[in-house]
């Protein structure tokens, strides 16, 4: 490419080495990003995972006695004449948990105490809004690559101070600084990644990461708990991991499109030369004065001073962050409300747990083999459609069938849970694509962070079958269908321009 034809950020892209050798290593290390962040997210399920337990009745020397979850029953000439509160401890069967001991049995937080551990994951989401939108202002005004350290130290501080939790107050403590961490720990390795990435590249880029390494991720957490024991040792291993990204400052570059963004670009300059260097190539006096040229042009202090108000500034702009915030609501809210249906079939959560997060891989790869081929919109609309009509069928399943078979319950839950991840990471990458570069890290946040919101209905939504067994299906597969109809109002990203300003 002749230097004085690089006009924008994608034609610099292109000039240093377009998907080369580093951008290879940016990949590499947004893929251990993808086993921190399964691993952090994921290791609370197993954190306070309760089995099987019974009060135990060791110290009654009567036969007569029966144990119960938190009483026992007393029996004499086959009549029962007393039934008393536990208070003799519990016996809890770990057959099914592979001998894994977890918080909530380690304390004992069982029966009267049974708030506690539902108490750390509430407040856990509590500090993924806070912590999302707090993290998101910050990536917008002072970096990305900042902000990725600063999410992963919460990671790890989180984490390490629940090693020590002893009560329901410490815990609830450290799973609120956990949560802080949440997603940002994730989000701003793929913005930085995407950034450096031209638009043709980005579906192969991050779905391959995505796709093979949080799958495996996903699926190796249970047995990774089996294998160390007990939910201490777990999360020590998960919090000690984080650490690791205190090295990106040396490897990982700030976001050169954020530093043009906000008139830095000399320092956008200085990025480009190194990894220019790293591919063997040389950017030329002419190359670096008309990427000087075009900030100039199109970047000014206006643009540096946007914030996610300034999508709600025109109609146009409205309309599109409504519709993104709206379909980020019915995403998070299916596949929080998919992902715990599955745990109703009976089986053994771990095995049930590795089984639906393989679905992961082949969603990914689903999107890298068909997304650059219809677009994004396509693939994100088109996959909530199939997603929310199996939904609905599985409904009609359930209607009609009246003691349905627990192996048919669990094909059609991973047949949805392999539908929602398709429609879940393509719709991820699709919102990230249409945010202008400007206020991507504020806007992705609040659009994720309502999306988590939304997430408090997924238990009413499952609570309904009490009263009419179809309808968390039914009323899921029919959200789903919205949210597609909605996407069809987006414009489509295909190998588009992304946009830096608002104005773009």
């Amino acid at each position: 490419m002749p230097d004085t034809e690089v006009k924008g950020i994608d034609d610099m892209l292109a000039y240093v080495g377009d998907f080369s050798r580093y951008q290879l290593i940016l990949i590499c290390l947004f893929s251990v990003i993808n086993v921190l962040s399964a691993f952090h997210y994921f290791g609370q399920t197993f954190t306070s995972l309760v089995p099987e337990y019974l009060c135990n009745t060791t110290e009654y020397n009567q036969r007569n006695v029966i144990a119960l979850e938190c009483s026992i029953k007393l029996w004499e000439n086959d009549t029962v004449y007393v039934e008393e509160r536990c208070t003799t401890g519990w016996t809890y069967n770990n057959s099914n948990t592979h001998g894994y001991t977890s918080l909530t049995q380690e304390l004992n937080w069982v029966c009267s105490d049974d708030w506690k551990p539902v108490l750390g994951q509430s407040v856990f989401f509590l500090g993924s809004v806070i912590g999302g939108i707090v993290l998101g202002v910050l990536a917008d005004n002072v970096g990305r690559l900042h902000v990725l350290v600063i999410a992963n130290m919460l990671a790890f501080c989180g984490n390490a101070a629940t090693t020590l939790s002893s009560n329901a107050t410490t815990f609830a403590l450290s799973r609120f600084l956990a949560g802080c961490a949440t997603d940002t720990n994730f989000v701003m390795m793929y913005i930085i990644v995407m950034e450096y990435l031209r638009p043709s590249m980005i579906t192969f880029g991050l779905n391959i990461c995505i796709g093979v390494f949080y799958s495996i991720s996903c699926m190796s957490v249970p047995w990774v708990a089996v294998w160390v024991g007990n939910w201490k040792t777990l999360l020590i291993i998960v919090s000690g991991a984080h650490l690791i990204v205190l090295l990106f400052y040396l490897i990982v570059p700030e976001s050169a499109q954020w530093l043009i963004s906000k008139g830095r670009t000399e320092e956008a300059i200085v990025c480009f030369q190194r990894i220019a260097r790293i591919n063997g190539r040389t950017i030329k006096p002419k190359a670096i004065e008309s990427l000087r040229q075009y900030s100039l042009e199109n970047i000014n202090c206006k643009h540096q001073q946007e914030n996610f108000f300034g999508l709600l500034k025109t109609p146009n702009l409205r309309r599109k962050t409504i519709i993104l915030i709206y379909k980020s609501m019915v995403l998070t809210l299916c596949y929080d409300a998919i992902s715990k249906n599955i745990n109703s079939t009976g089986m053994s959560p771990f095995i049930v747990f590795t089984i639906s997060s393989a679905t992961i891989l082949p969603a990914c790869l689903f999107i890298l083999a068909v997304q650059d081929k219809v677009g994004r919109k396509a693939l994100a609309s088109g996959s909530l459609v199939v997603s929310g009509f199996l939904s609905v069928c599985a409904g009609i399943y359930l209607a009609f069938v009246e003691n349905p078979e627990p192996g048919g319950l669990l094909v059609l839950a991973i047949i949805a849970r392999l539908g929602i991840n398709i429609a879940y990471n393509s719709g991820h990458q699709y919102a990230v694509e249409l945010l202008p570069t400007v206020v991507r890290g504020q806007a992705v946040a609040v659009v994720h962070v309502v999306g988590f919101g939304a997430t408090f209905f997924s238990t009413q939504i499952l609570y309904l079958a009490e009263f009419w067994r179809p309808s968390p299906e039914i009323i899921l597969g029919l959200l789903m269908i919205s949210g597609a109809v909605a996407c069809l109002f987006l414009p489509e990203t295909l190998n588009q321009v992304l946009p830096v300003t608002l104005q773009e």
